[in-house]
């Protein structure tokens, strides 16, 4: 029961905050269902897959450590195919990531002695895929994520400690073999996470390895 519980408050907080990203972004929205549209209608192949991998990751700021610390992602991804060597890949994955904190986090915020912060993602990348031999192909595009849990919610007066919402940018490297996809990338964050004040800010850095199925 406390399983089925905890997977309904997930699904029903990743319904709100993409209603709530809809509702900001509806202009975007409107443009991407066209281009996508008109993409397709064009598109020369389409596939679909799944994908699991290992993530590396850090905030930048003088509370954290400068260390890198593990986590994973799991998730879908599309290929649109527009030409034989260009496609988007739209993607989407949940990813659980642990950050090291240092002394400075706690003396400046008054949070408990506390030495890992939990951090989960939902991750949505829109590349742009090419393919420089069949076999090989470069990535890069925008990377948006929402926030949807933190195991350190609050500071002593009631605010949340991390922005809900980040935007970044993705590059990296995909080797095809066959139905197999294996992938390396780094995502560089461009939003301060930091949502408690503006003494620094936070920004986030992940590197993704993992491999893919496509049907």
């Amino acid at each position: 029961m406390l399983v089925a519980a905890g997977w309904l408050n997930t699904m029903a907080l990743i319904l709100h905050e993409l209603i709530k990203i809809i509702c900001m972004n509806r202009l975007l929205i409107y443009v991407g269902i066209a281009l996508l549209t008109s993409v397709n209608s064009q598109a020369q192949s389409f596939s679909i897959g799944v994908k699991a991998g290992a993530d590396m990751h850090k905030l930048d700021g003088q509370s954290f450590s400068d260390n890198f610390s593990f986590g994973y992602h799991a998730g879908v991804f599309a290929r649109i195919g527009i030409t034989p060597k260009l496609g988007i890949q739209p993607e989407q994955l949940f990813s659980q990531v642990n950050v090291d904190t240092s002394d400075r986090f706690s003396d400046i915020y008054r949070f408990r002695s506390l030495s890992q912060v939990k951090l989960q993602y939902l991750r949505i990348p829109i590349l742009l895929d090419y393919k420089i031999v069949p076999a090989l192909s470069l990535q890069a595009g925008p990377h948006f994520a929402v926030l949807m849990d933190q195991n350190l919610n609050l500071v002593q007066n009631g605010k949340k400690a991390f922005s809900r919402h980040d935007v970044g940018l993705l590059a990296g490297v995909q080797v095809r073999l066959s139905k197999l996809r294996i992938y390396g990338r780094y995502i560089l964050g461009v939003s301060n996470m930091n949502d408690i004040d503006d003494k620094e800010r936070w920004n986030n850095q992940t590197i993704q390895l993992g491999v893919g199925l496509a049907f």
